[in-house]
């Protein structure tokens, strides 16, 4: 659902086994910062493991893209 997403803590890496769709994903440190990012992780996929990330935020496939996320951008949550 736009606007909505899964934020995931501690976490380091993600699956999407048994999904039927894909999802954006973006791996966050400690310091709230984006250190890696996965536009339209497909169903039934492995992400890496990401060893800096303490939080992994998924998210409808698009939101990346649509909002301009990259590496190096600081989150934060209401």
């Amino acid at each position: 659902m736009p606007g909505q997403g899964l934020l995931i803590t501690p976490c380091q890496s993600v699956h999407t086994f048994f999904m039927r769709f894909p999802i954006d994903v973006i791996y966050i440190d400690r310091k709230g910062k984006v250190c890696w990012v996965i536009e339209e992780m497909q169903p039934n996929s492995m992400a890496p493991l990401i060893r800096q990330s303490v939080s992994v935020l998924e998210l409808p496939a698009g939101t990346i893209r649509n909002t301009g996320t990259a590496v190096g951008d600081s989150l934060a949550f209401r």
